[in-house]
C-alpha cells in the first residue's frame, strides 16, 4: 500500500489515530519501531535540528533534503508540517510535486503569512492569511496532486485561536478550507485547557476529519478527544525535546568528569546505532554482491579461552586485551576487513558478553574451560565454506600474512615462522617439514610432516593461522566429524587434526620471518605493544 493511501485511511477511519514527531532519518526509524502508524515531520523540530529558528530560516529545499532521508529510513507515512506552503499558490504546486516524488504522504499548511512565526512564541504577532488566498493554495495543491498521487493528503491548519480570534472565525475558515478541497482540518490552540477544541467541535459539522496538536493541553485525557470525534492526534515535538535533554546531560557530565565512566551505561551502545542504520542489511547485501568479482572468503577466529595473564585476564578475555588503542580481536577483524574478508565468525567463550563487535557473527563455546580450539572450530563448522581462513584469537600479526594465504592455491595452507627462538616454552607449536634447509623452505613448495611440542628437528613454528579452499575445507570437516566421535574429542587440538590430515593429504606451509606475536605472557603483550 502506498504511504499516502495509508495516511488517508488513517485519518478517515472511525476512531482516534496518532502520529509522532521526527526530524531526521534516525528519529523516523525510531518512531516506526515504537509502533506508531505515521510520522509528523515537524517544522519546529527540523529547523531546531538544523540550528535555526522556526521562522522559515531553513529553506524548503533544505527541508526536502531532510524529508528524503526520513522517507528512505521508514515505511510508514509522513505528514509534513509545511508551514504556510513556502510562498503563494505556485510555490505550493511545486512543493506538492517534490513531496510526492519523495514518497511523502501528505502536507499540513497553516493560514498565516510567510515567513511564519511559531504559534507558541508569546508576544509575537500572529497575522492570519487572507482566507480566499489560502483557499487558492489548497485548490492549487489538490489540482497538482490529482495526476501525481490522488491519495496524497492536504491538511489545512487553522490559526484563528492562536491569533486571538474566536470560534466563529475558526468555523468560518474551516468550512471555507473544506469547500476548497482540504482532506482534513487541523485546529490549533495554545491554551492549557481544551476549551478551544471543545467549542470548535460543538459547532463543526463533521464534513472533514479533525486533527489536533495537544502540546499545551497535554493533561486532557485522550479518551475525551476520542469522544469529541477527533480523528488524528499529533505528538508534535517530543522526540526533539527529549533528545535535547539527553544530549545536554551527557555533554555536561563528560565535560565535568573528563571521562566517559559515568555516562557509558546510561546511553545506547554503538551497536544499537549500527542496527538502526541498517548495518545488518548491508552485511547481507555484501554476501550477495561483493563476492561476484572473485573468490568467496570466510574467516573464523577462535577466541573462547580466558588466558592466563593474571589480573589482566581475571575478568577480560585475552582476545580483548588492548594493544595501542585496539583489542587483539579488534585488530584481527580490521585486518580481515582490509583484505576484503567481511564474513567473520568469532567463537566466544569466557567473557563473551564483552565481545560485541557488530560486523561479525558469533558462535559460543560455553564449555570453553574443558575444551581446546578444535572443539571451538567444530562448533563453528558451518562457517568453513568456500575459502576460509582460521585464526587463533590471541595472536597479533601483520596484514601481509593474510595476502600470502589468499594468493596461495593449495587446498590447506598453514603459516609458520622460520625463526625459532630459544624460548623454553614447552607449549609452542613446532613444525617439521619435508624441506630442512632454510633456503629450501622459501624457494620451493614446502609441506608439513608433523606438528609437535618438541623443537628437535623443527623447521619453524606454527603461528596459529591456516587457510582452506572449498576442497580443503571438506577435508578438514570430514576429519573433525570423524574425530568428534572419539571420547577424548574435547581434549584434542587443531594440531592433532592437522597431523592426521597430513598423513593422507598435503598440508602446505607458508613461511614468514617474524611479523607476529602469540600473546601468552605479559612480556608478549608488552612486546606486541612496542
Amino acid at each position: 500500500m502506498k504511504k499516502s493511501t495509508m495516511l488517508r485511511n488513517m485519518i478517515n477511519r472511525k476512531g482516534l489515530s496518532f502520529i509522532m514527531e521526527a526530524h531526521n532519518g534516525l528519529s523516523a526509524k525510531i518512531v516506526e519501531e515504537a509502533g506508531f502508524e505515521g510520522i509528523w515531520a515537524s517544522g519546529l523540530s527540523i529547523s531546531a535540528s538544523l540550528g535555526v529558528r522556526d521562522n522559515n530560516e531553513a529553506s524548503w529545499t533544505q527541508v526536502l533534503d531532510v524529508l528524503e532521508f526520513m522517507s528512505d529510513a521508514s515505511t510508514i507515512p509522513i505528514l509534513l508540517d509545511g508551514d504556510t506552503g513556502y510562498g503563494n499558490f505556485n510555490n505550493m504546486r511545486r512543493l506538492i510535486k517534490k513531496l510526492i516524488q519523495r514518497n511523502i504522504a501528505g502536507v499540513c499548511i497553516e493560514d498565516k503569512l510567510f515567513p511564519k512565526t511559531n504559534s507558541f512564541i508569546d508576544g509575537e504577532a500572529q497575522p492570519l492569511a487572507d482566507m480566499e488566498e489560502f483557499c487558492g493554495k489548497i485548490r492549487a495543491a489538490k489540482d497538482e496532486q490529482a495526476s501525481l498521487d490522488p491519495d496524497f493528503v492536504v491538511v489545512a491548519r487553522i490559526e484563528a485561536f492562536i491569533a486571538g480570534w474566536g470560534v466563529d472565525e475558526a468555523i468560518r475558515r474551516a468550512q471555507a478550507y473544506a469547500d476548497a478541497g482540504a482532506d482534513a482540518i487541523l485546529v490549533h490552540s495554545k491554551k492549557s485547557t481544551d476549551s478551544d477544541i471543545v467549542a470548535f467541535m460543538e459547532r463543526w459539522d463533521n464534513r472533514k476529519p479533525i486533527v489536533i496538536v495537544p502540546t499545551k493541553y497535554y493533561s486532557v485525557p485522550t479518551a475525551k478527544f476520542e469522544k469529541l470525534g477527533i480523528s488524528l492526534i499529533i505528538w508534535a515535538n517530543h522526540n526533539l525535546r527529549s533528545a535535547i535533554e539527553a544530549m545536554k546531560t551527557t555533554s555536561e557530565r563528560i565535560f565535568k568528569d573528563r571521562s566517559l565512566i559515568n555516562v557509558e551505561d546510561k546511553i545506547v551502545k554503538v551497536s544499537e546505532v549500527f542496527r538502526l542504520q541498517g548495518a545488518d542489511e548491508l552485511k547481507e547485501a555484501e554476501k550477495k554482491y561483493l563476492p561476484a568479482s572473485g573468490k568467496k572468503w570466510n574467516a573464523i577466529i577462535l577466541a573462547a579461552s580466558q588466558g592466563s595473564l593474571g589480573d589482566l585476564t581475571k575478568d577480560t578475555p585475552k582476545t580483548m586485551l588492548q594493544i595501542n588503542g585496539n583489542s587483539i580481536l579488534g585488530r584481527q577483524i580490521s585486518l580481515f576487513n582490509s583484505v576484503g574478508i567481511k564474513f567473520i565468525n568469532v567463537v566466544r567463550g569466557f567473557g563473551k558478553e564483552k565481545i560485541t563487535f557488530t560486523n561479525v557473527s558469533y558462535t559460543d563455546n560455553d564449555d570453553y574451560k574443558n575444551t581446546k580450539e578444535l572443539y571451538s572450530l567444530w562448533l563453528a563448522r558451518e562457517s568453513i565454506a568456500n575459502n576460509t581462513i582460521i585464526s587463533f584469537g590471541d595472536i597479533v600479526f601483520k596484514g601481509y600474512v593474510l595476502n600470502e594465504l589468499m594468493n596461495d592455491d593449495a587446498d590447506i595452507v598453514i603459516v609458520a615462522d622460520a625463526i625459532i627462538s630459544k624460548s623454553d616454552d614447552k607449549n609452542r607449536d613446532f613444525i617439521v617439514t619435508d624441506k630442512k634447509f632454510k633456503t629450501d623452505i622459501f624457494d620451493e613448495p614446502t609441506f608439513l610432516k608433523r606438528l609437535s611440542y618438541d623443537s628437535k628437528g623443527a623447521t619453524g613454528e606454527f603461528i596459529g593461522i591456516l587457510k582452506t579452499s572449498a576442497k580443503g575445507g571438506k577435508i578438514l570437516l570430514d576429519k573433525m566429524a570423524e574425530m568428534s566421535k572419539r571420547p577424548n574429542f574435547k581434549e584434542l587440538s587443531i594440531n592433532d587434526a592437522l597431523n592426521e590430515i597430513t598423513a593422507k593429504n598435503p598440508v602446505k606451509v607458508k613461511f614468514i620471518t617474524g611479523s607476529w606475536s602469540d600473546i601468552d605472557t605479559i612480556v608478549d603483550l608488552q612486546s606486541a605493544r612496542e
